[in-house]
């Protein structure tokens, strides 16, 4: 079986750097070792700036491509300590190419806006869902306040750790739009009336896309709603946050989940870091199988798993990508209760686990076919196995 690096799977998207000299740093090059063009966010540890920074501040650095074009810029501090900690940019890619871009610094020039977004939040006006978008795809997951009002019996109320999915077919932001409209319309965005998208997507108690759980004695354990949320980055280039979950399963376990989403990406990269009162089984990762008249494919070796289902009057193609070399097994689970069928890929314990979750609607023009949403997944697994390599000179 092809495994991919485990290295490659920590580091995800963030890419490799490979660090020539700190003498001058004033140019980075960013090269492509697959067979088709990207479009991705290029990560660079601010550690790896160290020399440029020491003659000019952050404030006054610029990133210039190879036709004097300056791109949008990001830092993020990504622990909070109120230092930043890395500088994203968007590159794009010819396949097997280098594209070398210059460091400048000069706080005179001004930093150009990024013309589509991420972006990410907590919802107080819709009880307190988190939501979180970018120019293709938007989420939410659900809170405190919405699992205490499920327990009630408050009507509209949602009990459940699942992803739920919003539909779009425009590149540009509908959480605010959206969530504005839901306050004089509870269905405002549950209608696909503005040619924007809308959210026909039934979570319930089943895993979403890409919801977790543990898989023993024949069923799935799963946490009850995020307790608390922490904004790490708005966006533009990338959004990041963190959820936190109180004590759940048999085995006690506490779980922080750092969820990121790059502009131009079809997935969220998830990372659960767990902490147990006793040893667990599996950390198993699902898709719902709503009423089991979709697709499903499941490639073990490359860590991709694919669901392809009709929603309304289009389909939609729905996918989770994990590391091979982590996965014990996988396959569809098919139950007659409702919101208990999955698709289940139930990876080895350890106490942190990173995959993709993602997803791709066919009005929104990304994807037509069952075959088009397989290539992205497949691509995406590519991805991740092969950072774009970074040298900084």
């Amino acid at each position: 079986m092809n495994k991919m690096s485990l290295f490659g799977w920590v580091c995800a998207i963030d890419c490799i750097f490979l660090v020539n000299s700190l003498k001058a740093q004033n140019s980075v090059q960013v090269s492509n070792t697959l067979d088709f063009p990207r479009s991705e966010i290029v990560s660079i540890s601010s550690t790896r700036l160290k020399s440029f920074l020491s003659k000019n501040k952050e404030t006054d650095l610029r990133i210039k491509d190879s036709h004097d074009k300056y791109l949008p810029i990001q830092w993020i501090d990504d622990d909070g300590d109120g230092k930043n900690d890395e500088l994203l940019f968007l590159t794009t890619i010819e396949a097997k190419k280098t594209n070398t871009y210059t460091i400048v610094g000069n706080a005179e020039i001004p930093v150009p806006e990024a013309k589509v977004t991420a972006y990410s939040r907590l919802v107080p006006e819709r009880v307190d869902d988190y939501a979180w978008e970018n120019d293709k795809i938007a989420f939410r997951v659900y809170g405190p306040k919405g699992q205490k009002e499920a327990l009630e019996g408050v009507q509209g109320s949602t009990l459940s750790s699942g992803i739920d999915i919003w539909l779009k077919r425009t590149d540009q932001p509908v959480i605010n739009k959206w969530y504005k409209g839901y306050l004089t319309d509870p269905m405002y965005y549950h209608k696909d009336t503005r040619g924007e998208g809308y959210d026909p997507y039934h979570v319930g108690d089943s895993r979403g896309t890409g919801g977790i759980g543990i898989w023993n004695n024949d069923q799935l354990q799963v946490s009850r709603n995020f307790v608390t949320a922490k904004t790490i980055a708005e966006g533009p280039l990338r959004t990041v946050f963190e959820l936190t979950y109180s004590p759940w399963s048999e085995y006690g376990v506490r779980e922080i989940k750092r969820i990121s989403l790059d502009i131009g990406s079809n997935f969220s990269r998830f990372e659960s870091r767990f902490e147990t009162e006793k040893p667990v089984p599996n950390y198993t990762v699902g898709i719902t199988l709503h009423k089991n008249e979709g697709e499903v494919k499941i490639n073990d070796k490359d860590g991709w798993y694919l669901h392809w289902e009709k929603i309304d009057d289009a389909f939609v193609g729905e996918g989770v990508v994990v590391n091979p070399a982590a996965v014990k097994k996988s396959w569809a689970r098919k139950s007659d209760v409702a919101d208990q069928s999955n698709l289940l890929v139930v990876t080895k314990p350890s106490n942190k686990l990173i995959y993709y979750a993602g997803f791709a609607w066919q009005k929104s023009g990304q994807v037509q076919t069952r075959k088009d949403w397989e290539a992205l997944l497949q691509k995406q697994s590519m991805i991740i196995a092969h950072p774009l390599v970074i040298k900084i000179k």
